[in-house]
């Protein structure tokens, strides 16, 4: 298959776990004759620094010629704590979701059985945990209309949906349970919320059309604590932009770092894939940064052109860099010296030898031996 990918590294620890990502995609290529054309762009802060756009439209152009993009984070502190700045980076990633029309973010969660002591949460209530949830990406609270007093003393954000914006997440939201455990949660605040109400009543009636998909509802403060208390209990959680920004983040902490966790942003004609941790400006080139949740979105990206063969072997990857401990600080506490780069080369080399041990791998490329 031949594929053009747009990566957007961004900012912070995005272009470092961005690397290890596009280093998994070419090893697939290569072991399964695939043709992947990378073209790199700006996006974010340091393209307000290039360019004083968050998305410049060469960037933009670039992503609507392309088959994917591979997105990294933005953000910076400079425009965190600056609330006057006209220009900000998150807008940048809000408007390329709104102009590809990235209506659905896809997030898996998964509790990995090597990590189950790395959670903040006891090993009896995440283990088995596995989760997706459908948040709708291009509607609600974020994309509403904006008001701010002239004296600068109230403000105001709208919240609104149309049948049309629920109805498309939710057929995907219900599709994706039919192949999993046929059950899907809608998470709203119908109880407080028109919109929610809207929701509630869209999700019931596109609900009939699966009859074998089990519907239950959740108020969203519930539901937050359902994730901490009893997370095993969902299968497809299906919900609104803002609630499922907060939802997903929440889910982070059962697998053990949110260095773990991929996303796909969907479309009816684009894709994006990116990690949902953020920039962390911190680690920044100091080789920290879990790349971890970067390379499964290339997984996602792979899995999204039904090359299913070729993302299961690089989960396959993930999974024996997790057993043998060959991870980044966040969640290893044996070795503290692996470092991003190491990382993303461990699972690049079980993807060119996956019926290896990789034993050897762990000793030669830490330094700890130089016998081959």
């Amino acid at each position: 298959m031949k594929l053009n990918i747009a990566v957007l590294p961004g900012d912070g620890i995005g272009p470092e776990v961005t690397n290890q990502a596009v280093k998994a995609l070419k090893a697939i290529a290569s072991e399964f004759n695939h043709n992947f054309k990378f073209t790199t762009a700006d996006v974010g802060a340091v393209a307000i620094d290039k360019h004083n756009d968050a998305l410049p439209e060469e960037t933009l152009e670039l992503c609507k010629k392309s088959d994917a993009i591979l997105f990294g984070a933005i953000g910076d502190p400079k425009y965190d704590n600056n609330p006057s700045a006209k220009v900000r980076p998150e807008q940048g990633l809000l408007k390329l979701r709104k102009e590809l029309g990235l209506y659905a973010n896809i997030r898996p969660v998964k509790a990995y059985n090597t990590l189950l002591d790395k959670s903040p949460l006891k090993k009896n209530i995440i283990e088995g945990t596995d989760i997706s949830i459908y948040r709708e990406l291009t509607g609600g609270i974020y994309f509403g209309d904006k008001t701010l007093s002239k004296d600068g003393n109230s403000a105001s954000d709208l919240c609104a949906y149309s049948r049309e914006e629920i109805e498309r997440v939710a057929h995907l939201a219900f599709v994706a349970a039919e192949h999993r455990n046929h059950k899907v949660t809608l998470v709203d605040k119908a109880n407080v919320l028109e919109t929610s109400r809207l929701w509630r009543k869209v999700v019931k009636e596109v609900a009939e059309q699966y009859p074998d998909v089990t519907l239950d509802f959740l108020f969203v403060d519930n539901a937050a604590m359902q994730m901490i208390l009893n997370p095993k209990q969902f299968d497809v959680i299906l919900t609104e932009n803002m609630f499922g920004d907060i939802i997903s983040d929440e889910a982070s902490v059962i697998g053990g770092s949110i260095g773990l966790l991929a996303s796909a942003s969907v479309g009816d004609k684009y894709a994006m894939f990116e990690p949902i941790h953020g920039s962390y400006p911190q680690a920044a080139n100091k080789g920290i940064a879990n790349p971890i949740a970067s390379i499964l979105s290339a997984a996602m990206l792979l899995s999204h052109f039904d090359l299913h063969n070729e993302a299961e072997l690089i989960r396959l990857a993930v999974e024996k860099s997790l057993k043998l401990n060959i991870t980044t600080p966040d969640i290893n506490s044996v070795v503290n010296t692996v470092t991003t780069a190491n990382v993303g080369d461990f699972i690049e080399d079980f993807l060119f030898h996956p019926k290896d041990s990789n034993l050897n791998f762990k000793n030669i490329h830490l330094g700890q031996s130089t016998i081959i």
